[in-house]
């Protein structure tokens, strides 16, 4: 359920779901009265959303007052969802994220986008999403223009590298110089790469301080500068990921977003947060909303997606054309997929009831063709299947009890601990026929990650940490989940 700016705890919540339950009741379920109020105004509707001319629940800009003890909190827009039997019904209103977006000559199917992260998306691990099925384009982890053009640095040249199943597929640069920027496009482009993308949003100090990333925010005759010859350069599409601003009293977003226009760039990815909020704080979707009011070139959202049902939320209340995630996928590299599932179960851009939710999932399991998560990744094919389940092993944890389910009234997968396992098996292994320098850092960073809601996995964690080779890594996990999850958790408990 969409609901208030900040929900300080669970407690206050469920009240306000409730009491805002009832208001919607003694109303006929019509939420876009004016100043309307319920319960001596402890929340009132202050206005609607930018873009959403028919106001549902999940669509408004809210503010709480009055709760005890807590200050009032600065009014935007917020996606908070109920796991009640009427999260259907409150949601009767959402849009799925669209199928296709065009970006000059290139189509990205889904509308499904992820996000550049420094330390992340290497080629290992776009490959491992790519494969999981429903994202439409993979990014590059920022690299350095200067870097590119050095024609010893290594670390640039790894940043760069790719495998043709990986389109389409976007190379992102940052910098402050136009000329270094435009030679290094041009070298993106004979790599072979489908679109090129310059980086300001990067809050890091260190690159900031260069005049790079978001520290160009404060400057955009530089940025109009560097647009200009970065697009006559190059003539694969140039798209640009910035953040709305340096700080609150300095927000640009819309002004760069019509210069981006105007500058013949084929599209922009706005992350709703300023550079002083770094990664804190909520992203601000009203800004993605006025982007797209402003301009018409292809708009995509980036900011506080953990779920399929905020990604519609914010395709929703915002209109943008594609989203785009970034910090979930690590810890849920099922989230892709996962939409994808979401989007297709709400057929012509509905939610389903919940009686046609039970239905959907009640369909036999052999009504789509299945397939192992082996297969999935030897095939190299991104297209949509259903979520893959895995082959008994022995010890148990391969049973169809443990097969990916759903939760009741929900139309999307959930993976198993046998899915998880697969999953960790399947990127480490994939580390380590990369023969990447940093393998086994890697390895320490995911499994921090893969392993979570996994009975016992702190246990594997500090064995993983512990270890000194990939290859000991990965046998600590083959050994994690030859044990079956009771007797993992005695032993947690026993430690």
């Amino acid at each position: 359920m969409l609901f208030f700016a900040d929900c300080w705890n669970d407690e206050i919540r469920d009240q306000c779901i409730e009491e805002w339950d009832a208001f919607l009741s003694q109303h006929n379920g019509q939420s876009n009265l004016p100043n309307a109020s319920a319960n001596d105004g402890e929340f009132q509707l202050i206005n609607k959303m930018p873009g959403v001319s028919s106001l549902s629940i999940g669509a408004l800009f809210c503010h709480c007052q009055d709760v005890p003890g807590k200050a009032v909190k600065s009014t935007c827009m917020r996606k908070l969802w109920d796991s009640s039997a009427s999260v259907a019904a409150r949601a009767a209103t959402l849009k799925p994220v669209p199928n296709t977006l065009q970006i000059g000559s290139v189509t990205i199917a889904p509308a499904t986008v992820l996000a550049p992260m420094a330390g992340v998306t290497d080629t290992v691990f776009r490959r491992f999403i790519r494969n999981l099925g429903g994202c439409g384009l993979i990014m590059t982890e920022f690299t350095s223009a200067d870097g590119v053009l050095r024609a010893r640095d290594k670390k640039a040249k790894r940043y760069l590298h790719f495998y043709e199943d990986e389109h389409p597929i976007s190379a992102q640069l940052f910098g402050s110089d136009p000329r270094v920027m435009a030679e290094a496009a041009r070298m993106v482009e004979g790599l072979g790469f489908d679109l090129v993308d310059l980086n300001l949003g990067c809050p890091a100090k260190k690159v900031v301080k260069c005049n790079g990333g978001s520290g160009l925010l404060r400057d955009l005759p530089a940025i109009g500068r560097i647009f200009e010859a970065v697009r006559a350069a190059v003539k694969i599409p140039f798209t640009v990921k910035f953040r709305a601003g340096w700080n609150d009293d300095e927000i640009v977003c819309v002004e760069l977003a019509r210069m981006v226009e105007s500058c013949g760039l084929g599209a922009v990815a706005l992350h709703a947060r300023t550079r002083d909020q770094g990664y804190s704080g909520q992203a601000r979707w009203e800004w993605i909303a006025a982007v797209k009011d402003a301009v018409k070139i292809p708009v995509i959202g980036n900011g506080d997606i953990r779920t399929p049902q905020d990604a519609c939320a914010m395709v929703t209340q915002t209109g943008c054309d594609a989203v785009m995630i970034g910090r979930t996928a690590p810890s849920n590299p099922w989230i892709f997929r996962q939409i994808q599932q979401y989007c297709e179960a709400m057929g012509e851009g509905v939610v389903p009831s919940r009686a046609k939710a039970l239905e959907f999932l009640a369909a036999p399991d052999g009504a789509a063709e299945s397939c192992t998560l082996s297969d999935l990744f030897a095939s190299g094919t991104a297209e949509a299947t259903p979520f893959p389940s895995v082959p008994a092993r022995s010890g148990g944890n391969g049973s169809a009890s443990e097969a990916s389910v759903r939760r009741d009234g929900q139309s999307y997968d959930e993976p198993s601990e046998a899915d998880r396992y697969q999953m960790i098996r399947t990127y480490f292994q994939m580390l380590i026929e990369e023969e990447l320098p940093d393998a086994v850092g890697k390895m320490k960073q995911f499994a921090s990650w893969f392993t979570h809601g996994v009975p016992g996995g702190a246990g594997l964690r500090k064995s993983i940490y512990e270890s000194k080779s990939a290859v000991e890594i990965l046998g600590k996990v083959e050994e994690f989940f030859e044990d079956t999850p009771s007797k993992r958790t005695l032993a947690s408990l026993a430690e």
